[in-house]
């Protein structure tokens, strides 16, 4: 039904056990899911073995070395085995309501995504038991943290969704933001799927600065901040019934977020935050 792709970050310290962590919680996904592991970075194609997964080590990066993302989203379109496809951050975990949300989406083009929880995992979880779902439950109920509306770490949308991506570094900021733009752009329903869809981030020390030189090349790339759209631009909502178009200040921030001298205004406000982030 579905195939997830990812880009891991190195399998050590903390990162390792997050990673794993994410992982196991696609595969335990139902009915199962293709799982695709791209780059060589240590520690994955071990990981692959052990969880029996594809994994797809030659994958184009920039001059630093860094993975492209346009490179995983060509591979994963022409080789996955599934149709429907999702692109998801290694240290996501997903639970069985994804599956539902998917399955209730009746457009033949579309983009899917969700706000995140924020949660401290500082082990690995045991999969083995059947109630490592309530136990994050309850962790997310007690400790999570809801995070913005620009804190994008997954993407749904159909194989045949036709959308070119520039040559974006994998971990930097930006390329999502444009990824939602690329697709309004093109008519094509954008579903925030937040109420629905309960994803787990687990929460790790940043590896990046939003003004190094591979983020500064990314919001280049991307064309600017009025060319980045956040997840509070989404055209349609869905809850646990189903699709709805958003209503009250939501609605009118969507709607007026697809008009050129909006965004620009919208652009200016995300140049100045950047400006005050340390």
């Amino acid at each position: 039904m579905l195939t997830i792709f990812s880009i891991p970050k190195p399998f050590s310290g903390n990162i390792r056990i997050i990673q794993r962590n994410a992982i196991q919680s696609w595969l335990s996904l139902e009915p199962a899911c293709e799982v695709i592991l791209f780059g060589d970075e240590e520690g994955t194609a071990e990981t692959a073995h052990e969880f029996g997964i594809r994994h797809v080590p030659d994958i184009s990066t920039n001059e630093y070395g860094t993975p492209l993302l346009s490179a995983a989203f060509e591979c994963a379109r022409e080789t996955a085995e599934h149709d429907t496809l999702i692109y998801v951050n290694t240290d996501i975990i997903f639970m069985p309501d994804l599956v539902s949300a998917v399955r209730k989406i009746n457009k033949p083009l579309f983009l899917m995504s969700g706000r995140r929880w924020d949660l401290d995992i500082i082990q690995e979880l045991d999969f083995g038991d059947t109630s490592w779902r309530d136990t994050i439950r309850e962790m997310v109920r007690a400790q999570g943290r809801l995070h913005g509306f620009s804190g994008i770490d997954y993407f749904v949308f159909p194989r045949r969704l036709s959308c070119a991506l520039p040559s974006f570094a994998v971990g930097r900021p930006g390329w999502d933001n444009w990824f939602i733009y690329a697709v309004r752009t093109m008519k094509i329903p954008v579903i925030d799927a937040s109420e629905a869809v309960t994803v787990v981030h687990q929460n790790h020390v940043s590896v990046y600065s939003p003004r190094d030189n591979e983020s500064t090349q990314n919001f280049r790339m991307a064309g600017g901040f009025s060319r980045m759209m956040s997840l509070r631009d989404a055209n349609l909502l869905m809850d646990r019934g189903g699709l709805k178009k958003p209503g009250g200040i939501r609605g009118i921030y969507s709607a007026m977020s697809g008009y050129s001298p909006i965004r620009e205004l919208l652009a200016l406000k995300r140049k100045i935050n950047l400006m005050f982030v340390k």
